[in-house]
């Protein structure tokens, strides 16, 4: 049965991911994965030579990002906009070739207008950015994960509704 890592963090996750791009393919194929996601946080700064180091060695690149999303508009420079969060995680994989220029622009964005101690997007560019996008729903630190463990299940019901939505059968 074979597995793949869907959320995998490298060197390029500043204060996060401590691995090199060379090790996580090598470790991959060590346990004989035919794939590997890397989605560091908020950026693609390794998705090219991630792409030719694992197709070298013949992986399978699937090239992703853990974005940062704002629990309100992207521009929103303070924390009372939702539990005093200013961000929530959220894994973005591109699916074909439309998906990766979407993440590129989603980075983008994320670094020139929604930078606030992170580069950070918001629902309104992840709906117009969305095509050739698959999302999981990501870590605890993601929406719906924060928003049950604050025993808030209505928000946690949106979020969720939002996203599936959206994103549709790309959504997990």
């Amino acid at each position: 049965m074979s597995f793949v890592h869907l959320h995998t963090h490298s060197e390029f996750s500043l204060l996060d991911g401590a691995n090199r791009l060379t090790d996580l393919v090598r470790r991959a194929l060590h346990f004989e994965m035919p794939a590997l996601a890397l989605t560091d946080h908020g950026c693609m700064y390794g998705a090219w030579q991630f792409q030719k180091e694992a197709r070298k060695n013949g992986l399978k690149p699937i090239i992703g990002m853990e974005a940062y999303v704002a629990p309100g508009h992207r521009t929103d420079r303070t924390r009372e906009t939702h539990r005093d969060r200013n961000y929530y995680h959220l894994v973005l994989l591109a699916r074909d070739r439309a998906g990766y220029r979407n993440l590129v622009k989603l980075s983008s964005i994320g670094y020139t207008e929604g930078f606030y101690h992170k580069p950070r997007v918001d629902r309104e560019v992840l709906e117009e950015y969305s095509e050739g996008i698959i999302v999981t729903s990501a870590c605890l630190a993601g929406e719906i994960a924060q928003s049950l463990l604050a025993d808030d299940l209505e928000s946690a019901r949106e979020a969720a509704a939002w996203y599936a939505e959206v994103y549709r059968v790309r959504y997990y």
